[in-house]
């Protein structure tokens, strides 16, 4: 028999096979997650993802310069508030958390690309990410309420606004409100994919968020659906969106992959802490490769078409790289 075609042969020779690697991640590829609290010198370590921690700006800040001389994307901050209420009014405060730890990062490393989070689910007493009606989040009072909270956080000097909450026409109010405000510069990265997934469980510690009745079905997605996903995209690109999220990844990278295919946005995705604490735990009984698994699965991400991978693995992967 004559093998005609033998493709083993681009394989073999470790230097011929990164010649003709189809994808791969750099640093710049990469954004770190960052957990804000209020105080000085806090550093409280999230129990389900080992390696993370609740922090206060100032312990942020050697974090914030990591990031910037790794040469990672940038880092995404949430904020967990001294206190919380029904209104989530914390979110939009001046002296708020997440508006200080901006402020400090920006005279510390002002290169460093900084990305809110802009959710009210850490700063409600109820952890919904909106404001509440008879047990419902009232869809367009919570838009108000976001509006807030963008202004307030576009006055403090984030690069980027991400909008997480998975309101109907929230990224076109949003829109309408900073270019009405004169900041027609200020770009968003919506989480237009957002499933009701189970591999937030972790999040949940770390933001302190966990709904006190209820869930989150009522606004995001059902895991089973796809093509309410290509709406909820296609909402949001003719909104005015700027860039695109799916989250989570790995579940959802069918979703990217036809997403990718679809529109010529950015897209990003989000490594959730779900899919990073099962690594970590498969890691630390040396049932994995941790490495390898990191590599491989910000690759797949890479594969599936996301130009941004936010990820808890982001200063880790980038000593694996080198």
């Amino acid at each position: 028999m004559v093998i005609t075609h033998r493709p083993r042969r681009l394989r073999e020779d470790p230097r011929l096979r990164r010649m003709v690697r189809e994808n791969g991640f750099t640093p710049r590829n990469l954004v770190l997650p960052l957990f804000i609290v209020p105080g000085e010198g806090v550093e409280r370590p999230v129990s389900a993802m080992p390696g993370v921690s609740q922090l206060s700006a100032d312990r942020a800040l050697p974090l914030a310069r990591r990031a910037q001389e790794s040469g990672l994307g940038g880092v995404i901050l949430f904020g967990i508030p001294p206190h919380k209420d029904a209104e989530g009014s914390a979110s939009w405060s001046e002296n708020g958390v997440v508006q200080n730890a901006t402020r400090k990062i920006r005279e510390a490393v002002p290169d460093l690309y900084v990305i809110a989070d802009l959710c009210l689910c850490e700063y409600t007493d109820h952890a919904h990410c909106g404001v509440l009606r008879q047990g419902r989040v009232d869809n367009d009072a919570t838009l108000e309420r976001l509006g807030r909270q963008a202004i307030s956080l576009a006055e403090a000097g984030v690069d980027m606004l991400a909008p997480s909450g998975m309101m109907d026409g929230m990224v076109g109010y949003l829109r309408d409100h900073l270019d009405q405000a004169g900041r027609t510069d200020l770009p968003i990265l919506s989480y237009a994919v957002k499933y009701a997934s189970a591999y937030y469980g972790p999040f949940r510690e770390a933001a302190e968020n966990t709904p006190s009745s209820g869930d989150r079905q009522g606004y995001q997605m059902d895991p089973a659906n796809r093509r309410e996903a290509l709406k909820e995209a296609a909402l949001d690109e003719a909104q005015g969106a700027d860039m695109l999220m799916v989250k989570p990844g790995l579940p959802y990278l069918d979703i990217l992959r036809e997403l990718r295919d679809r529109t010529n946005l950015p897209l990003a995705v989000y490594n959730v802490s779900g899919e990073y604490a099962m690594v970590k735990a498969a890691a630390a009984q040396g049932w994995i490769d941790e490495r390898r698994v990191v590599l491989e699965t910000l690759t797949a991400f890479r594969r599936a078409g996301a130009d941004l991978i936010l990820t808890y693995h982001a200063l880790d992967a980038v000593g694996f790289l080198r």
